[in-house]
């Protein structure tokens, strides 16, 4: 197994609260980890019928069956026991008792808001981070890592791409859809999600994607909603806060794994990759996502957004470390030149004492700085975000 960057933030959580909830994507790897990390917990699978029912008919005698607490794998299939373990550990109260997985953010938020507050550490598991896959791996080629994607069980058991997101789409993304809302025709929310791969890294027009698919505009918002509640979509809300522009405030969609992407879009090899017009999209979601999963695995809160005005000033990404802005620039080209540093500069004129030092990612070969900009290629450098934040 590939260790995973979260276990040290696991490990601490469960030392300091009674109560861990470790949520993120299907097939992201949280029950192996989980298990990897308390060994010695009797673990629980409410997706398993029997011990569904079990838990169902009779919460009080399953959870009894747990003297020291438990894992509780997918615990939103089942919330009702999140009341009954407010009740233990706030009687036993002792740090490290239960700790619960879920697949579904806002069910799983709502129900732990209820019970839990104050009483459980809220972690997020993503797939396999490039800090995680470099022990595994020293050198990558990013069009490889967009065919392949990064979760878990392609590397691990060396499955083939395609096989694994045609299965995963099936078993997982159309499954999760249905159990939360009314899928009425599987035909066109599949039609939707290539659309929605072919515009990754572009802000969200729920009209132009309604009038291609041919379902309302409330039925897109839904489906969106949905597939970013499975963290198969990720949300990249713009940053308007003190600006005195006309901004554009609609957000940006990224996959939370590129590799569904180019399934989705039919790209089979790295060769396909590096040569499709979406290319600079498929770079920037790799990246962004990259970013993402540091803050996640430290147990942070991201607060992440891009820029764009209607005067054409744009930064594909802005990180608010500590009330400091820090602009990145992400281009999927080889070489550096000026003009890619347009957007920085100008987002600095803005809001000259809170913007930081920039950094602009980019394929190329050479790692320098050019007018206090940092210029880095994002998968040859071992934190990403310490390039970002000057930490």
């Amino acid at each position: 197994m590939i260790p995973r960057s979260i276990s040290a933030e696991l490990q601490e959580s469960a030392r300091e609260y009674p109560v861990v909830t470790l949520h993120g994507p299907r097939q992201s790897g949280k029950t192996t980890l989980v298990r990897m990390v308390f060994p010695d917990k009797p673990y629980f699978s409410l997706e398993d019928p029997d011990i569904h029912m079990a838990a169902e008919e009779d919460p009080r005698g399953f959870l009894a069956r747990m003297e020291d607490g438990g894992i509780l794998d997918e615990i939103q299939r089942l919330p009702i026991l999140l009341s009954y373990i407010q009740g233990i550990v706030d009687e036993k109260n002792r740090p490290g008792m239960f700790i619960l997985t879920g697949s579904h953010q806002p069910r799983l938020q709502e129900a732990i808001s209820q019970t839990l507050a104050g009483r459980t550490a809220i972690l997020t598991l993503l797939p396999f981070s490039l800090e995680e896959l470099r022990n595994y791996a020293k050198e990558w080629n990013p069009y490889d890592l967009i065919v392949r994607g990064f979760f878990p069980r392609v590397h691990e058991q060396g499955l083939k791409a395609g096989r694994f997101y045609s299965g995963y789409l099936q078993t997982y993304v159309e499954r999760d859809v249905r159990a939360m809302i009314q899928l009425k025709d599987l035909n066109l929310f599949q039609q939707f999600l290539k659309l929605i791969a072919g515009r990754v890294g572009q802000t969200v027009n729920y009209t132009s994607l309604s009038n291609d698919v041919g379902v309302s505009g409330t039925t897109i918002k839904n489906w969106i909603s949905v597939l970013k509640a499975s963290y198969v979509l990720y949300e990249l809300p713009p940053y308007f806060e003190n600006i005195r522009k006309r901004v554009v405030k609609s957000p940006k969609i990224y996959f939370t794994d590129i590799g569904l992407i180019a399934y989705l879009l039919g790209i089979e090899t790295p060769e396909q990759a590096e040569r499709d017009p979406l290319r600079g999209g498929l770079y920037e979601n790799l990246v962004i996502m990259e970013i993402l999963k540091v803050l996640t695995n430290r147990g942070q809160r991201p607060d992440l957004h891009f820029y764009r005005d209607a005067q054409g000033i744009e930064v594909d990404l802005i990180v608010n470390e500590d009330r400091t802005l820090y602009p990145i620039e992400i281009k999927s080209a080889k070489t550096f030149t000026p003009g890619i540093a347009k957007g920085i500069e100008r987002f600095k004129s803005l809001l000259p004492d809170r913007v930081g030092n920039g950094t602009v990612f980019y394929d190329g070969d050479r790692d320098f700085d050019f007018k206090g900009n940092r210029v880095r290629n994002p998968l040859r450098v071992e934190d990403p975000y310490g390039v970002i934040t000057g930490g």
